[in-house]
C-alpha cells in the first residue's frame, strides 16, 4: 500500500522542557507500535498564535537498540505522522510520540493504524482557563 506524503511540514517539539510539559499531563494511549502522549495549549498560547495548532515531538529510548535502530524507528514515526491526514488530529494540541520495541518490527500499516486510534482516543481535558 503506498501512502502519500503531505508537503506539510511538521512542526516539532525540541526542546526537553516541552517534552516534559507533555509528559507532565498524563494523557496517554499506549498501542503495539507506539505511545502518544497529548497536552492542549493554554488559552494565552492560543492567543499569542506564536506557535503551530499541533506540534510532534519524537522519542525512543536506549531500551530499543542501538542509535541506528533509534534513529530509524523515530524515522519510521516521522514518515507515519506525515501520511496521517491533518484532520485526524485535534489542533491546539502538543503531541508526544514514544517508539517502542515493536515500532520497527510493526508493518508501517499497523504503525499508522496505531497512530491514527491513538490520535482518535486520547482523551485531553478542555481547558476553560
Amino acid at each position: 500500500m503506498t501512502y502519500p506524503i503531505e508537503n506539510i511540514p511538521l512542526v516539532r517539539l525540541k526542546k526537553r522542557s516541552e517534552f516534559l510539559r507533555v509528559a507532565s499531563t498524563q494523557m496517554k494511549k499506549v498501542t503495539p507500535g507506539l505511545i502518544l502522549q497529548g497536552r492542549n495549549h493554554t488559552s494565552q498560547e492560543i492567543k499569542s498564535k506564536k506557535i503551530a495548532n499541533v506540534r510532534f515531538g519524537f522519542t525512543v529510548s536506549k531500551k530499543v537498540g542501538n542509535a541506528v535502530a533509534r534513529n530509524r524507528a523515530k524515522r519510521r514515526l516521522k514518515a507515519a505522522v506525515k501520511v496521517i491526514p491533518t484532520n485526524k488530529a485535534p489542533s491546539n494540541v502538543d503531541f508526544v510520540i514514544i517508539g517502542r520495541q515493536n515500532t520497527l518490527k510493526r508493518p508501517f500499516s499497523d504503525l499508522v493504524s496505531d497512530l491514527e486510534k491513538a490520535l482518535l482516543t486520547i482523551q485531553l481535558p478542555m481547558r476553560n482557563t
